[in-house]
């Protein structure tokens, strides 16, 4: 199989930079390695996975999908990295849900600012990420649906998002941005925070703007969500009469899906995953 894959008619072409930064998001960035012994490598025999490259407003960005070799128009998740990028952990994802018959891609979001994935530490991550509009983002994930869309293989009315960490908080951000999402479901994103320009606005400022409905899997233990924020959330969200809802797993620390961390917490983890399979039946993303 071809490391790099494009829809047809059109010739993917990358330059010596998206290559580089196509080897590095191969494996995990250097601030998480090395890895744990539960890390878990989903094969890509029997599925078509690879970068694919998404046409933007601003040139083009660079995206994992995984989908079932054969067949088209399969049901579309959108799959939102942690601020660590779109390293081994999130494709892996993707191929899981492949395997469940999804397409599903993971944008790089953060290519422009920069390669994570070669940064030491969260300290040098941060002030990164923290460069990355939130309307560039919404647009990315645009971007990804349309390809999704145009290129055959996936079907747009049958949208779905997930994302992990940064990516969780971005999840409900694109449930009141996109119209068109059936139902997204956010890993233990930040719910509240200090607006700035290029992050305008939280999880909890859009609570009535939700066009999706979203599944909120959150832990218990949390050192950087407080469950004090989860459940101002969760009253929100009730207040508004939403179809959202979140669910809280004790004892389990920030991170516990995350197998290549010690925080990853197996039943904690296969719990979520088995709740984030329903929510996407039960909302019409099947």
């Amino acid at each position: 199989m071809a490391p790099f894959s494009s829809p047809p008619g059109r010739e993917l072409r990358l330059g010596r930079r998206e290559l580089l930064l196509g080897t590095m998001a191969a494996g995990f960035a250097l601030v998480v390695r090395p890895v744990s012994a539960s890390t878990i490598t989903t094969s890509a025999e029997g599925l078509t996975a690879g970068w694919v490259s998404l046409p933007a407003a601003d040139g083009a960005v660079r995206a994992y999908r995984a989908r079932p070799a054969k067949g088209a128009g399969f049901p579309v998740v959108l799959v939102v990295q942690e601020i660590f990028g779109v390293h081994a952990h999130i494709q892996d994802v993707c191929r899981r849900l492949a395997r469940l018959g999804y397409l599903a891609i993971a944008p790089s979001l953060f290519d422009r600012q920069g390669d994570v994935t070669r940064l030491p530490d969260i300290a040098a991550i941060l002030p990164l990420v923290m460069t990355v509009p939130d309307a560039q983002v919404m647009a990315d994930l645009d971007a990804a649906a349309a390809w999704a869309a145009a290129s055959g293989e996936g079907d747009g009315s049958r949208l779905g998002i997930t994302g992990f960490c940064w990516g969780g908080r971005i999840t409900w951000l694109y449930a009141a941005h996109n119209p068109k999402l059936k139902a997204g479901v956010a890993w233990y994103g930040r719910l509240e925070g200090t607006a700035s320009e290029r992050q305008p606005l939280f999880p909890i400022d859009l609570v009535t703007r939700l066009k999706a409905p979203v599944l909120g899997l959150y832990a218990g233990q949390d050192d950087s969500i407080p469950n004090e924020s989860v459940q101002r959330m969760q009253r929100a969200l009730k207040a508004a009469g939403s179809p959202s809802r979140i669910e809280v797993f004790p004892g389990a620390p920030h991170g516990f899906h995350a197998d290549y961390r010690p925080s990853y917490r197996a039943a904690a983890a296969a719990a979520g995953w088995a709740q984030m399979r329903a929510w996407f039946r039960t909302n019409g993303v099947v």
